[in-house]
């Protein structure tokens, strides 16, 4: 009897990584590779055909594209918006946030085909690893993960010198930096990044200056959610982003050097490129300022900051993340208004809030200049009061002054 060949799912991305991990299973261990793009937005429909055809021309028996950028956006996105989270006040996630939603498309097409077992391009020392097996062990847990270039400890060289082998054609000066396309950013990582102190290349970049004259736009926002954009409505908020993403690609704005503390326990280093996830997040977060109490935006940063602590260590699946979305959509019901941004090659500027929910009223005072619905007198009796417990405590620890 023919022994039937073994299917092997991939979790395809077209770089080096995955490209190498494609033609070495169809070719050196004779597997019917079923490649696998779970496009969390990221990718135009001529990238997703390149990717096809790279794909088709490694030898893969099939290829397949799961569309699940909305399913993202309602179930992720929006919470990092309402929680104005940035990793180390710097990076918004781009890929640890849409890694598990990539992993849980490609382990449910896994499921439903019967794949023989699930395969990724991930390294050994990185976090994705981490997301995409704690997945599929939760998911799938009974089809083998195959991950080439983690377990053969490969190097950059060693897969390109491959690939050529093989006939494989390709640029493989740019596959020398991994990019990771998603919706909310990519990112990107490659020689400089191993280095704590070299800049990656201007090249490296996804996307160059195309504009030098700034300009202004409107964002406007309904209950925390993007809405407008320069007054133009949108049919989904996943277009309101992509919109955002080409406004401010056009003037290289987004871009970032993120140093921060890896699932494994070591430090990481990644360029990143986010141009709608840090004008959204910025643009919410003056927002917010304007429109929620003290205590509101104090127990919003503690709790997102945990968020997407856990978030970053694809620990999605955690109930208690659950619960803080909730508590995160409650915050949302008076974040409504527009905010002006100004826009210039590399940057851009919060310039102001409209809302007619601003707590900056001018019936409540003026800070600095007017008092509200207090007297002088008022102030003094409450400075009295909250000097209290200090004067009390200097009156027995007087050596302390």
């Amino acid at each position: 009897m023919t022994k039937v060949k073994q299917t092997v799912v991939l979790a395809y991305s077209g770089g080096l990584d995955t490209t190498y991990t494609a033609k070495y299973l169809a070719v050196e261990k004779g597997f019917d590779v079923i490649s696998v793009v779970a496009n969390t937005g990221g990718f135009t429909s001529e990238q997703l055909k390149k990717i096809e055809h790279r794909a088709q021309q490694l030898g893969v028996k099939k290829h397949v594209v799961l569309n699940i950028e909305k399913d993202y956006y309602q179930r992720c996105l929006k919470y990092l918006v309402y929680g104005n989270i940035l990793k180390n006040q710097t990076y918004p996630l781009s890929v640890s946030s849409e890694r598990f939603f990539q992993a849980k498309a490609i382990a449910e097409y896994a499921r439903s085909i019967d794949a023989d077992c699930v395969a990724h391009g991930c390294t050994g020392a990185g976090n994705d690893q981490v997301r995409f097996d704690l997945v599929f062990k939760i998911l799938i847990p009974d089809k083998p993960i195959i991950s080439l270039v983690r377990d053969e400890q490969l190097s950059r060289e060693q897969e390109i010198n491959f690939l050529k082998s093989h006939g494989v054609d390709g640029d493989f000066t740019k596959m020398a930096y991994s990019l990771n396309e998603g919706l909310w950013g990519t990112s990107i990582g490659g020689r400089e990044t191993l280095t704590s102190n070299q800049p990656l290349p201007e090249l490296a970049f996804p996307s160059q200056v195309e504009k030098t004259t700034p300009e202004v736009i409107e964002i406007e926002f309904n209950q925390g959610r993007v809405s407008k954009i320069n007054g133009q409505q949108f049919p989904h908020p996943v277009d309101a982003i992509r919109y955002l993403n080409k406004l401010g690609s056009k003037y290289a704005i987004g871009r970032g050097m993120h140093v921060g503390d890896t699932i494994i326990g070591t430090k990481g280093r990644v360029g990143f490129e986010a141009p709608a996830a840090l004008m959204l997040i910025k643009a919410h977060h003056e927002l917010e300022k304007h429109t929620l109490t003290r205590w509101q935006m104090y127990w919003k940063e503690q709790l997102a900051n945990w968020y997407g602590t856990m978030l970053h260590d694809g620990l999605y699946m955690e109930p208690t993340l659950r619960n803080i979305e909730s508590f995160l959509e409650e915050t949302q019901k008076h974040v409504t208004g527009k905010i002006q941004v100004r826009l210039f090659p590399y940057y851009f500027q919060v310039l102001g809030v409209e809302s007619p929910c601003d707590l900056m009223n001018s019936k409540f005072g003026a800070y600095g200049e007017t008092a509200g619905n207090w007297t002088a007198n008022d102030v003094k009796g409450f400075i009295n009061v909250l000097a209290n417990p200090l004067k009390n405590y200097y009156s027995v620890n007087s050596d302390e002054i």
